[in-house]
C-alpha cells in the first residue's frame, strides 16, 4: 500500500499462485500416495509370482484411490473450503488493485 492505494505487484500474484499450487498438491497427495504404495506392493507380488496380468495392477489401485478419497475426503473438503474462503475474502482487494 502506497499513500493509501494498493498497487498490483508481482509478489501478490506469486503469493496467490503459490497458495493455489500448495492447495492442489495437498488435495492430490492422498490419492497419489495410496496409488503409489498399492502399485509398489502389487508390482512386488507380480514379480514374486511371475503374474503379468494388467488388470491385476489396475483394480487394486482403483480401490485404494477410492478408499483414500473416502478416508481423506472431509479433510480435503475442509482444505478446499478454506482456500476458496480466503480467495473470496481477498477478491475485493484484488479487484480494487486491478482497477487502479
Amino acid at each position: 500500500m502506497i499513500n493509501g492505494v494498493f498497487m498490483t505487484n508481482p509478489e501478490l500474484v506469486m503469493s496467490m499462485f503459490r497458495q493455489a499450487m500448495k492447495t492442489s498438491l495437498l488435495l492430490s497427495a492422498p490419492a497419489l500416495i495410496s496409488a503409489l504404495v498399492t502399485g509398489l506392493f502389487v508390482s512386488i507380488f507380480q514379480a514374486s509370482t511371475q503374474l503379468n496380468e494388467q488388470t491385476l495392477s489396475f483394480i487394486p489401485k482403483l480401490i485404494s484411490v477410492i478408499g483414500s478419497i473416502f478416508i481423506f475426503g472431509p479433510w480435503m473438503l475442509h482444505l478446499m473450503i478454506n482456500y476458496i474462503n480466503t480467495l473470496f475474502i481477498n477478491l475485493p482487494t484484488i479487484a480494487h488493485q486491478c482497477s487502479l
